[in-house]
């Protein structure tokens, strides 16, 4: 029994578990990608653990009836009149590059609210199926499909969370602008970003390979380092790196990303370092200068979201109070590289 056989053997409408044609509007639960490692999960516990796989068959299926409800609210592209005012997907983007991030919560449709809370549902129902993986006798391989299902999760929940913040970038581009606006409505039309299929195994990468610089807390970052981290990327983030090593904001919010530290805990490192006439430190030395801990490591796709929120919120301090440091995350950097090349692409008539 895969998916699609439970579902109509329980009168569940399955229609909204496909990923929709373009002209749909549907929310869209699973893709197929997340649909084929669902349909493998219920094939190694059908005989194993019947009881699990129904349990997961209701978490898939209260996806399924979340979605079929926050689909019936109005599209993005949806045109109509409301008091005398148009609406439509050009109001939309004007209001989203108009207004500040204080100011857009009450202007964002209700669709997109919603949806929100249909991603962090979905994030939590495949954590719950990786962690029934990890439990049980699936191959290393399935456990470490499921894990990348449940990073691009996290990795579209926190797509929005960039969007939002570049478009508070007064500096931006005013097409670019409107491009990320664009991709934004998109997101919240079905909850998918194809952006997030590039962009998240690169940061994936670097987070996994931090673990292997992380240890040399003198030079902090150098040359050296910025070279390993771009060795195995694709082109962009090697393009990224080799454009953006003259921007100091970069390569600060680069510093945070890679130590799991603050721009402010790390220049305390640096002037510690010395004043006690050293040129570097342990990981395990870290903690008696700072007071606490860096972020932990990647194996849990929360610990990566709470560090980007937390690096984030600093930057967004920062910013407000003309502070030193980065204003921008590593995140929102690349991200707004990415619309940059496509944008000078397109000038160049794609060439």
């Amino acid at each position: 029994m895969d998916i699609d056989q439970f579902l109509n053997e329980t009168h569940s409408t399955i229609n909204h578990l496909n990923t929709p044609d373009p002209g749909t509007t549907d929310i869209v639960v699973l893709n197929s990608q997340e649909r084929a490692l669902v349909n493998r999960v219920f094939e190694n516990l059908r005989v194993y653990s019947p009881e699990t796989m129904v349990g997961i068959a209701t978490r898939v299926m209260d996806l399924e009836r979340l979605s079929v409800s926050i689909s019936r609210y109005p599209s993005m592209y949806e045109r109509g009149v409301l008091a005398g005012q148009t609406r439509s997907t050009e109001t939309l983007i004007d209001t989203l590059c108009a207004y500040s991030d204080g100011e857009r919560l009450l202007t964002l449709p209700t669709k997109a609210i919603l949806g929100q809370g249909f991603l962090v549902a979905k994030f939590h129902a495949f954590s719950a199926i990786t962690k029934v993986a990890v439990n049980s006798f699936f191959s290393d391989e399935d456990t470490q499909e499921l894990r990348l299902a449940t990073l691009n999760i996290m990795f579209t929940l926190m797509a929005e969370d960039v969007y939002m913040s570049l478009l508070d970038d007064p500096n931006l581009n005013e097409t670019v602008r409107r491009a990320i606006a664009e991709s934004l409505a998109e997101l919240w039309e079905h909850r998918l970003d194809p952006n997030v299929l590039s962009v998240a195994p690169v940061l994936d990468a670097v987070w996994t390979v931090r673990d292997q610089i992380a240890p040399n807390f003198g030079t902090m970052i150098g040359t050296s380092e910025l070279l390993l981290l771009s060795i195995a990327l694709d082109d962009n983030w090697q393009k990224f790196i080799s454009t953006q090593l003259g921007n100091s904001d970069v390569i600060s919010s680069m510093e945070e990303f890679i130590f799991g530290l603050s721009f402010e805990d790390i220049s305390l490192i640096r002037t510690e370092l010395k004043n006690r006439g050293l040129t570097a430190i342990g990981r395990d030395e870290v903690p008696e200068i700072i007071g606490h801990k860096g972020t932990g490591s990647n194996e849990d796709p929360r610990v990566f979201y709470r560090a980007y929120t937390q690096r984030r919120n600093n930057a967004n301090a920062r910013k407000r109070l003309s502070a030193k440091g980065p204003w921008k995350t590593l995140e929102d950097h690349y991200m707004q590289f990415i619309f940059e090349q496509k944008h000078i692409k397109a000038n160049n008539g794609g060439n």
